[in-house]
């Protein structure tokens, strides 16, 4: 499939099977993101794959978007490793990690697995619950898993790209 095939495939999931996610595939994506291009290429991420039924209940008093998905991944990124711009410190943390998060997640679809990006959550309740240092900083979540219902009707719909889009 192309690759705007894959794009236009891949939404967000809502409803998952209780089927785990084979290893060799969690690898896969994780291999994705580690392939996502990183200012400077100072690579940044720090990921937390949350598998175990521990792990997913700990989850869920970190954000009530889990969908009871059997796989999910903390994006984090290290703000001690992040680039920052000269001209104003400003850090490319939530930019890498989002990089990172996006193609892992088309990996994902790629695979035949099923993804939805969390930014509803409790930054602070991660960083609890997981243990983090103070320089890790979590900027989204992944849940995955096979998808057990089919993409909303809003999925299709999109603005013309006219109305968004302006040349200079």
């Amino acid at each position: 499939m192309d690759f705007l095939e894959l794009a236009k495939k891949r939404y967000s999931v809502r409803h998952f099977k209780e089927e785990p996610i084979p290893q060799a595939m969690i690898d896969q994506i994780l291999m994705a993101g580690s392939a996502a291009p990183t200012a400077h290429n100072n690579q940044p991420q720090e990921i937390l794959v949350i598998q175990s039924p521990e792990g997913l209940q700990t989850l869920k008093k970190c954000t009530e978007c889990h969908y009871q998905a059997p796989l999910a991944f903390i994006i984090c990124y290290d703000k001690e490793k992040c680039w920052k711009r000269t001209y104003d410190r400003q850090s490319s943390g939530d930019i890498d990690a989002s990089i990172v998060a996006t193609h892992m997640m088309l990996e994902a679809t790629a695979l035949g697995i099923g993804s939805t990006w969390v930014m509803y959550f409790i930054p602070e309740a991660v960083r609890v619950e997981f243990e983090l240092p103070d320089n890790i900083e979590p900027a989204a979540i992944l849940v995955m898993g096979y998808a057990d219902a089919k993409p909303s009707e809003n999925h299709t719909k999109r603005r013309a790209i006219k109305d968004y889009v302006s040349y200079r």
